[in-house]
């Protein structure tokens, strides 16, 4: 008997302290850094010299390393981003719920003294890239945060509100608020000039011991299925990217940013001299869209590709297992309308060489919607160019719209949802004959879509008898209603009616 007493009392301890409030780790499938407090930092160098240093740089006449650092580090800032986090005591201890011992021995009340909230923190690293206050940082150092901090090299703090994100990079842009004066934003350079062997330093806040420089050369190009984020043209570095980096810079020798800091490759949880960073090219293009639409406009063709190998170069008669061979083309679809087909290897966007799927991927995405593109392709053996005009990846969303889901008064609060893409489709089993709704993606316990039932898979058809075609229609029906709502849900093969009420 004391056996059991002892087993239950040590499985209620752990428990408990599995459920501690703590630091966000980020972890990822490579093992992303954990975050690390931050500290201030100091800069020993005047703005004139640092001027001085850069005109020096720009000339191309030699610099030390402590030169391109010391003219670097009052570009990146310290951010911690804070959550408020709704406990549900019922999912965190259902095994103890009703066990008469724990109640004699620690009271029926005891478990409903647990705070219903927590705090979850996530820090690290982030760039000054503009006058007026700009900052470039990672995705995952401040998703759905409520609260995010800023503090600079001279101690200097902020708070700062979020522009927009972009999960599919990896990056976010956020902006200070406040008395902002004397900023010294880091120049972008050419992420794609940059060359096997350049050296290069990675520059963060690890470990609360403030800025750090760390040294090394880049490894490789175009890293591209890593399992990070869904467009990955990763710069490969041997620089040290420590705990805290994370939405730091990666600098060359000229003082420019050439990529934000994002991963390393690790077993240990430590640096084993594998780091990745997102190119600067592509960080300011999705920066750049944030600002000027409130979203990524990617470009979008419409096909289903795959990479090359010998096999299928081979059956094809070709020579060469560079480019990627379209597999499918969606129907309605750009590529359709332009007359690319089943079988063409694309081998060329507007006259450049693309090696991989990957490639033609990020390629088509950073062109962006409405841009009229050439793509080279083989067909039956011959070289034939095709130009056809892009359109916009489905699926984007708008900041304005994403922040509808969070609103104080709606009736929805707590429920996030997300169109019918592919990959929402995969994760969810949705079959393809289900061609109009909405899907939940989250909710929140005790939010009233947790009391009416709904659950994430589930696909809202219908709001109020009135067919949903988009996050919007969902959204706009959703505001025009008080008190309940009619809800058509399919679930699992089945259709049933479900109704959305206001908390009391």
């Amino acid at each position: 008997m004391k056996k059991t007493i002892d087993f239950k009392i040590l499985l209620l301890v752990l428990t408990v302290l599995l459920f501690l409030p703590g630091t966000n780790t980020c972890g990822r499938i490579i093992s992303l850094e954990k975050h690390q407090k931050p500290s201030t930092g100091e800069s020993t160098a005047s703005a004139s010299e640092i001027l001085n240093r850069n005109i020096a740089f720009a000339e191309g006449k030699t610099a030390s390393i402590a030169d391109v650092a010391e003219s670097s580090i009052a570009s990146v800032v310290n951010i911690s981003s804070t959550r408020v986090i709704k406990m549900d005591k019922y999912k965190m201890f259902p095994p103890f719920f009703g066990d008469p011992f724990f109640e004699n021995f620690f009271g029926k009340d005891f478990f409903f003294n647990i705070p219903k909230e927590q705090r979850e923190q996530s820090l690290g690293s982030g760039v000054i890239v503009s006058q007026d206050g700009i900052v470039l940082t990672n995705n995952h150092v401040v998703e759905n945060m409520d609260e995010i901090k800023v503090m600079l090299a001279d101690g200097k703090k902020f708070e700062a509100e979020i522009i927009g994100t972009d999960p599919k990079t990896d990056v976010a842009v956020i902006r200070l608020k406040g008395n902002i004066k004397n900023l010294r934003p880091m120049p972008f350079g050419d992420s794609n000039s940059v060359r096997l062997g350049d050296v290069v330093i990675a520059i963060g806040n690890p470990f609360g011991l403030g800025h750090t420089v760390s040294m090394g050369i880049i490894s490789a190009k175009g890293r591209a299925n890593v399992g990070i984020t869904d467009y990955e043209d990763f710069i490969q570095t041997d620089a040290a990217i420590n705990p805290g980096n994370s939405g730091g810079a990666l600098v060359n020798m000229k003082g420019e940013l050439i990529g934000i800091n994002t991963a390393i490759l690790s077993r240990s949880g430590g640096y084993q001299g594998i780091g990745f960073a997102i190119p600067s090219n592509m960080a300011k293009s999705v920066m750049n869209s944030l600002l000027k639409y409130g979203k990524v406009m990617r470009g979008w063709l419409g096909v289903t590709i795959q990479d090359m190998n010998e096999d299928i170069a081979n059956a094809m008669g070709l020579k060469s297992t560079k480019g990627a061979i379209v597999s499918d083309v969606l129907k309605d679809s750009p590529a359709q309308k332009a007359d690319i087909r089943r079988g063409d290897v694309i081998v060329k966007i507007n006259g450049q060489t693309v090696e991989s799927s990957s490639q033609v991927r990020n390629k088509i995405a950073e062109l962006g919607s409405g841009t009229e593109a050439e793509i080279t392709v083989i067909r039956d053996g011959k070289e034939k160019v095709i130009k056809v005009k892009l359109g916009e990846m489905p699926g984007e969303k708008t900041v304005a719209e994403k922040e509808k889901t969070y609103s104080k008064e709606n009736i929805a609060k707590g429920l996030s949802v997300a169109p019918l893409s592919p990959s929402i489709r995969q994760e969810f089993n949705i079959p393809s004959d289900i061609s109009y709704g909405v899907v939940v993606t989250q909710i929140e316990p005790d939010s009233p879509a947790d009391e009416t039932g709904l659950r994430p898979g589930d696909v809202i058809l219908e709001v109020n008898k009135k067919k949903i075609n988009s996050e919007k229609e969902f959204w706009s029906e959703i505001e025009k209603t008080a008190n309940s709502v009619l809800l058509l849900v399919w679930r699992d093969g089945n259709t049933i009616f479900m109704v959305l009420q206001k908390s009391k």
